[in-house]
């Protein structure tokens, strides 16, 4: 009886461990073919840039975060802009097929960006940065004022500060990178213990907790999208490594506007805070819930007042413009 017990045991023991590689392999094949043969690749002075873009109207340079790629920034298409817009989504360094080269700066993305808009012809962007996307945004339109309307900060890293809150949410990214270091790593946190991963992306347990249907929908594909990743894992280690701008953006002349979730654990909101009383006449919309997922949690106004941000400020670019 005994035996038959163990044995009955260790079929069972090797029959999950069976559908659970499976799974891995199908889920692995699926994202591979996802971000395989629908990007370009622009040759810079600083590197390859992949990209892909879309749509018809007032063009828009669309900055993914952390653990993304230009496939994070097709998400945030259809998260918060829509076809109304031409939207440019590049690979930031050492995403996907973007280079990543030791020693490279925020500095250096931003000059990516203008060799990038020069080969795709484009003179002049709304630029939309999410989380880690930040840095590289804002110094885009501290390097660049001539080329952006517009300027548009979701949940996004601003300045270096010394906190012991601070010193917790670095602990989360450095955490994310080793879990993007292997494929498997990452794909099984995601499928065995989420709700641990999307609190290490800045969520607290109880606006996890709140979640919707459709949000919850939105929260999985973010996730999700972030598959495979390995081929991420040096463009996380760069977002960790890399000094963000602080002062320096006190001289961005762009219209500034600035998302955040007070309850934000990956980029504190005193990131926001710090922008909005820094860059000049830079307008903040705050929310108290919503973590670093806020443009999920408070999906339609913040649609509604991003779209809103940069038409206005593009309306000059527009042939039919009173």
């Amino acid at each position: 009886m005994f035996l038959w017990i163990a044995a009955a045991s260790a079929f069972a023991a090797i029959a999950v461990v069976v559908v659970t590689w499976i799974a891995y392999l199908t889920d692995m094949r699926e994202a591979h073919e996802r971000i395989s043969g629908k990007s370009a690749v622009v040759a810079t002075p600083y590197g390859d840039v992949e990209y892909t873009e879309g749509g018809i109207g007032p063009d828009v340079l669309v900055i993914h975060g952390a653990g993304g790629g230009y496939d994070q920034g097709e998400l945030m298409v259809e998260a918060v802009l829509s076809d109304r817009f031409h939207w440019i989504a590049p690979s930031r360094f050492g995403y996907l097929r973007s280079t990543f080269r030791e020693g490279a700066s925020y500095d250096d993305q931003a000059h990516a960006y203008d060799s990038l808009l020069d080969e795709l012809g484009v003179s002049r962007v709304a630029v939309v940065g999410l989380s880690a996307g930040g840095p590289s945004a804002l110094l885009f339109a501290l390097l660049y004022p001539d080329r952006v309307s517009s300027l548009t900060l979701l949940s996004c890293g601003v300045a270096p500060r010394v906190t012991e809150t601070q010193k917790e949410a670095d602990k989360k990214g450095r955490a994310l990178v080793g879990i993007f270091k292997r494929d498997a790593s990452y794909w099984l946190l995601s499928k065995l213990f989420r709700k641990r991963l999307m609190t290490l992306m800045g969520v607290t347990e109880t606006v996890i907790g709140d979640l919707d249907a459709d949000q919850l929908s939105w929260c999985d594909r973010f996730i999700e999208y972030m598959n495979p990743a390995s081929v991420r894992y040096e463009g996380a280690v760069f977002d960790n490594t890399r000094p963000l701008p602080g002062d320096r953006i006190a001289g961005i002349r762009a219209p500034t506007f600035i998302v955040h979730a007070e309850d934000d654990t990956l980029q504190l909101f005193d990131n926001a805070a710090f922008a909005a009383t820094t860059i000049p006449h830079a307008r903040l919309l705050r929310f108290e819930n919503g973590g670093h997922f806020v443009i999920i949690i408070e999906q339609d106004t913040v649609r509604e007042a991003v779209q809103r941000h940069i038409v206005e400020n593009a309306r000059e670019l527009l042939p039919d413009s009173p």
